[in-house]
């Protein structure tokens, strides 16, 4: 990965692809492996989230001084797809197919919302204002990720 945005970014791929494996299955009717896949999906996207808010975020905040800025409008939405990855657990338990599908669309659409802000500006950031730590920060972020990544490989 040649920036922090190209890592984030391939991140942001691995978990929409875990998260179409708990689509899949749901439509299916495949309750144990729907809850197996979503399951595979939260732990992938909340190694993301923390990553961001215990390695990324803080550090583009020491380099821009910006604690208030768009680092908090994403923990803010973090804060907001992990109560929506509740409802969907919540419908998978419920076995739900129809509440599923709903709270499946919201995700969505607040993931995509989120990850474009993340790609196109907030990433590109971190790139510009923490290009001589990236190699570092890459590493930390990896190995982050690394765990959640093994064990969220789409079945």
């Amino acid at each position: 990965m040649n920036s922090l945005t190209d890592l984030m970014t391939h991140d942001h791929r691995q978990c929409d692809q875990v998260f179409a494996c708990a689509e899949q299955h749901v439509g299916c009717g495949q309750w144990d492996r729907a809850r197996a896949a979503l399951e595979r999906f939260s732990s992938a996207l909340n190694a993301h989230f923390d990553a961001e808010e215990s390695i990324l975020f803080p550090q583009f905040e020491q380099a821009t001084g910006m604690t208030h800025g768009p680092t908090l409008v994403m923990r803010e939405e973090h804060r907001e797809l992990r109560a929506a990855l509740a409802r969907l657990a919540q419908a998978i338990d419920a076995r739900d197919a129809d509440e599923y599908a709903g709270e499946a669309e919201t995700l969505l659409i607040m993931m995509q919302q989120h990850n474009m802000k993340e790609e196109n500006i907030l990433y590109p950031m971190c790139d510009q204002r923490l290009n001589s730590q990236r190699e570092a920060l890459a590493a930390a972020i990896g190995r982050e990720l690394s765990t959640a990544q093994q064990h969220s490989t789409p079945a």
